[in-house]
């Protein structure tokens, strides 16, 4: 290679093997040619055999590829701030030694630059063998994005193109003392110093790996660890922008994912102290930066379980995470237009924690309603020429339900509400009036409301859903019933003797209870049966007919 590469790929490497050769492999194979690329590999001191293959890469690459060795370190900070020391492409791009590329990555994130004028470019990125990597950003090519008006602070990994001149004007470096997220605060700072952060979306530049024994050492951190990385990160990001929605666009992803990561499902195991420890933690953090603004963006499991551990109840945290582990998403109280999850410490005057803590706010709900919806029971009954549907159900609300409704729909639910196995109704959608009888009253245990319904059927042809309607928080919210592993009432016939109908209730292959109706009449025989039948009737007519008159046994009745 002679003159200034195009860009610099830095490499930092610790006992990666086998994936590190699919890496440099990817590297070395980029369409943008090795004559434009140089890979910078620094080897912090692996036992396994990638040192080795890094020198073979050098030695077959020679002037592409160029390796150091050094004494681990602890994490990927030092050997990524030895490799921008001699880095000397006109960008940087960091990759993880266990991740690979796409062939034409570099060549169009480093087109995309040029054209732009970008100081950063974000390549798309997906996670592999069951790697999470967030995709909100990454919905359609962007020239410009901000921090404010993007998901950019939910993709703050440092696997991005950087203007080095950007890097080394502003002398970004990785923080060596942290041993998890020190690419965050070098990727924080380059996006607020940037002139222009540009997004390719069209190609898939960048493929996360997670390995198959899990030993990224994200994986491996203790929860000190990352209270103490969550600790820096925050208050190095508060020191770097001013208070303000900025901010907190940036802190949000932080208290959604880092902090709310101390106290998730296997905080109740953890030893007293060092839940304390993480409790005191968090409440640090939520004290300084925990704003309105971002305590109402999170989802209301995250906000509790944070304003719990501010709050220092450990007993109820505790709680909170056990009870929703083994019974599902607590009911919602319902009172006028407002809803609260009724986590543990709800209203509870020891604790002194505001309604806004519980509250739903601005999120959808539809999940929690279908997981705490339960059919406990259903049948028909018959008087006269009639039949009606009878449901009970089990609604995880609680409060001003009076409302709730079954009703048997027809029509398909949409797409978007298969995984959350229910879904909001447009603002201004009408439904017909409700048709049966409806009743709630408190469930047994105090913890749910129990509707019961009865339904009768119209004498039709129709196949109609199971789904109980209610409204939470101002909206109103359509539940499709479910029917797993629930015994569905035996078909019945209806009507009058001489025109019948038929009634089933079945569970369609979404887990769905639905109800059909339609006449009940005798099957149409195929054309071979019914001409079999005709040939028998002949038959039969022919050998019970009047016998010739010149037969035996004719003749022996005139003698």
């Amino acid at each position: 290679m002679s003159g200034t590469p195009d860009v610099s790929v830095v490499v930092a490497v610790y006992n990666t093997m086998p994936y590190l050769t699919e890496c440099l492999n990817s590297l070395i194979g980029q369409s943008i040619g090795r004559d434009r690329l140089e890979i910078v590999a620094v080897d912090d001191g692996s036992t396994d055999e990638s040192g080795a293959e890094l020198d073979r890469f050098a030695e077959r690459y020679p002037g592409t590829v160029k390796v150091l060795h050094q004494a681990n370190s602890g994490g990927p900070a030092a050997p990524s701030n030895r490799a921008l020391d001699i880095a000397t492409g006109r960008y940087v791009y960091f990759i993880g030694s266990d991740d690979y590329l796409g062939e034409e990555a570099l060549e169009r994130m480093v087109a995309c630059a040029d054209e732009h004028g970008s100081d950063v470019v974000v390549g798309k990125m997906v996670g592999t063998n069951g790697r999470y990597v967030h995709q909100a950003l990454y919905k359609e090519n962007n020239p410009d994005v901000g921090l404010t008006d993007s998901a950019l602070p939910w993709t703050l990994a440092n696997t991005k193109l950087f203007r080095r001149d950007l890097v080394e004007r502003h002398k970004l470096r990785f923080p060596e003392h942290l041993p998890v997220g020190s690419d965050q605060p070098f990727t924080i700072e380059a996006c607020v110093r940037a002139r222009k952060i540009s997004v390719v979306a069209d190609y898939t530049c960048y493929y996360a790996v997670k390995r198959g024994d899990a030993s990224n050492i994200t994986y491996r951190a203790d929860h000190l660890a990352r209270l103490r990385c969550a600790v820096e990160i925050m208050d190095f990001t508060a020191g770097l922008v001013e208070a303000g929605p900025e901010r907190d666009a940036v802190l949000l992803r932080h208290f959604t994912w880092e902090v709310a990561k101390l106290v998730q499902d296997d905080f109740p195991a953890l030893d007293r102290e060092l839940q304390r420890e993480l409790c005191a933690g968090v409440a640090r953090l939520a004290d300084a930066y925990f704003t309105d603004g971002i305590r109402d963006a999170m989802d209301v499991k995250r906000r509790v379980r944070i304003c719990l551990a501010q709050a220092g109840a450990v007993d109820e945290l505790c709680e909170a995470i056990t009870s929703e582990k083994a019974n599902g998403a607590p009911p919602f109280v319902v009172e006028g237009e407002r809803a609260y999850a009724r986590y543990a410490g709800f209203r509870d005057p020891r604790i002194g924690l505001s309604d806004r803590c519980y509250e739903l706010v601005g999120e959808a709900v539809p999940g929690r309603l279908a997981q705490g919806t339960e059919l406990l029971a259903s049948t028909w009954e018959q008087e006269g020429d009639g039949i009606t549907y009878t449901a009970t159900l089990r609604l995880g609300v609680l409060g001003d339900v009076g409302g709730a409704v079954l009703r048997l729909a027809q029509g398909a639910m949409p797409a978007s509400a298969d995984k959350p196995k229910a879904r909001k109704l447009p603002q201004g959608h009408e439904l017909p009036a409700p048709v049966g009888d409806f009743t709630t009253e408190l469930a047994d245990d105090g913890a749910a409301t129990v509707l019961r319904a009865r339904i009768p059927l119209e004498r039709c042809t129709a196949k109609l859903g199971v789904r109980v309607y209610v409204d939470v928080a101002g909206s109103t919210y359509e539940i499709p019933v479910r029917g797993e592993g629930k015994p569905m009432p035996l078909a019945r016939r209806w009507g009058a003797y001489e025109d019948p109908y038929h009634a089933r209730a079945k569970v369609n292959p979404k887990g769905r209870v639905v109800i059909t109706t339609g006449p009940l009449s005798r099957p149409k025989r195929s054309l071979a049966s019914r001409a079999k039948s005709a040939l028998a009737r002949r038959l039969k007519f022919r050998s019970a007919g009047p016998k010739p008159s010149g037969s035996p046994t004719s003749r022996s009745k005139r003698k």
